[in-house]
């Protein structure tokens, strides 16, 4: 975040994420004196050695914001569990204080993303005029005796959304680190992942697009031709390895919660390719 503030050239922009970096260096102060009282040693986790600021700006048109956003979403079910296997009265409060900060911060920056253009809100439908029950197992197996598909709900188009959302954003991050890297095999490993969003992307296009829906058009970031690397190889990485992390989780939650079993069947594939491809990369680490 601090690579990102030092390059914005957007007022509001560059006040969110300050605001933002100011409120979380107090929790990680927070939790580096909860470390020390209890005579643990602190994590090393991150230092200003993975972060150049001297590197040119890398990514532009807002992808600072879109990339605060999608952490900001990992953050939210992070916290909410790591709530949920916490006993000690303190921890809870952290997680409580830590979410509060989250939710208020995915909401602002949704907010700036939709005011500046930048992302598109999803496609609108019809509101229901009465409720009905599933009655015809076929509704389950998403096709009729005609082998027809049937159309989406509006629950399966949301994960579909979702999935298009952050693979965009993914694939921009991605061709950033690809350009900047040194080592050969962490771009190897780079662009491995790039072609597994675009896969993601575009069969996510057709599903949509067999359904007549227009594929969310949001224009996502702009790679810049910097080669400059702001980051480290370990820090993108591990960037690399949360959005996998969030990338399987929508899987999952979308198999559980669609009804067709052609889109459980495609996140699985998803989610198998995706889980391959993580656990490489903490092999490649």
């Amino acid at each position: 975040m601090e690579y990102f503030i030092d390059k914005s050239d957007d007022q509001k922009a560059t006040d969110l994420m300050s605001d933002l970096w100011n409120q979380l260096h107090s929790l990680t102060l927070e939790m580096e004196t909860m470390f020390k009282n209890e005579g643990a040693a602190v994590p090393n986790g991150f230092t200003e050695k993975d972060v150049q600021l001297e590197a040119p700006k890398l990514w532009d048109n807002g992808f600072d914001i879109m990339l605060c956003r999608i952490l900001k979403e990992i953050s939210a079910g992070m916290y909410v569990l790591h709530l949920t296997m916490s006993y000690r009265q303190d921890i809870i409060k952290l997680y409580r204080d830590m979410s509060e900060v989250t939710e208020t911060f995915y909401g602002h920056f949704t907010q700036y993303l939709l005011d500046k253009k930048l992302y598109t809100r999803p496609n609108y439908v019809n509101m229901p005029k009465s409720t009905d029950y599933i009655t015809d197992k076929n509704y389950l197996k998403g096709t009729n005796i005609f082998g027809k598909k049937r159309t989406l709900n509006t629950v399966e188009y949301g994960y579909l959304y979702h999935a298009m959302e952050t693979n965009i954003v993914g694939m921009q991050l991605l061709q950033g680190f690809t350009q900047t890297t040194k080592d050969e095999e962490v771009k190897k490993y780079f662009m491995e992942g790039i072609a597994l969003t675009k896969e993601i992307i575009r069969e996510t296009s057709d599903i949509l697009l067999e359904n007549n829906i227009q594929p969310p058009a949001t224009p996502g970031g702009t790679v810049t031709n910097s080669t400059m690397p702001p980051f480290s190889e370990k820090l993108m990485m591990f960037c690399n390895y949360l959005l996998d992390g969030l990338s399987l989780g929508g899987g999952g939650f979308s198999v559980g919660f669609s009804l067709r079993n052609d889109l459980q069947y495609k996140n699985m594939i998803f989610a198998k390719d995706l889980f391959q491809y993580q656990r490489k990369g903490g092999l490649t680490s």
